[in-house]
């Protein structure tokens, strides 16, 4: 089997495999995210909270994706550090509609930045100003203002404002990261060592 593999991937058949985390404070949307990027009948009917965290697959055309959803409780976020080694991309999800715990993302945003596993790598960040459809809801271009993102320079990020209950946005945001993951990819191949 291991020949197979191989040759599939020497032809480009194969699904490259990403981790990616997946974080932001407590009834941001995330599990709602992740749910609604899986093929619809491996979706759940009902969302819950996470506990602790889970672990979703999904697949593009190109990538098969592996998901960690970890709860956004105050008291679960200390595990976050734990996985960002393995993480080859990162997916935080704003509730652009919680005005008030705006400076909460932030400061987890900034304790992730800073973090000795993720400082110092290229890693890409893809932010969802998530639930766009309530009325009183920030647009992404101000939740970016308030996060500070323009601040971000030594790591690609893109921000995308998505209603994760209708799914909107959501393409547009996974579509940024696969390109980065490839861009990411061809790099890495065309680095030769010394």
């Amino acid at each position: 089997m291991g020949l197979f593999d191989r040759l599939a991937g020497w032809l480009g058949l194969k699904k490259k495999e990403v981790n990616v985390l997946c974080l932001g404070l407590d009834n941001s949307g995330k599990t709602t995210i992740i749910n609604q990027l899986k093929p619809s009948n491996a979706q759940a009917q009902d969302v819950v909270p996470t506990i602790g965290f889970s672990i979703e697959k999904f697949k593009t055309s190109s990538l098969s994706f592996t998901v960690f959803d970890m709860s956004g409780q105050g008291r679960y976020r200390n595990l976050w550090e734990h996985y960002y080694k393995e993480g080859q991309a990162i997916i935080f999800v704003i509730d652009s509609g919680d005005k008030l715990r705006m400076v909460v993302a932030k400061e987890e945003l900034d304790t992730l930045l800073n973090h000795p596993d993720i400082k110092h790598r290229r890693i890409p960040i893809l932010f969802f100003a998530n639930k766009m459809d309530l009325r009183d809801a920030l647009s992404a271009v101000k939740v970016s203002q308030l996060l500070c993102l323009e601040n971000i320079k030594d790591k690609p990020w893109h921000i995308c404002a998505s209603d994760a209950v209708k799914g909107e946005g959501l393409q547009e945001g996974v579509d940024w990261l696969q390109e980065q993951i490839a861009q990411s990819n061809q790099s890495n191949e065309n680095v030769k060592p010394s």
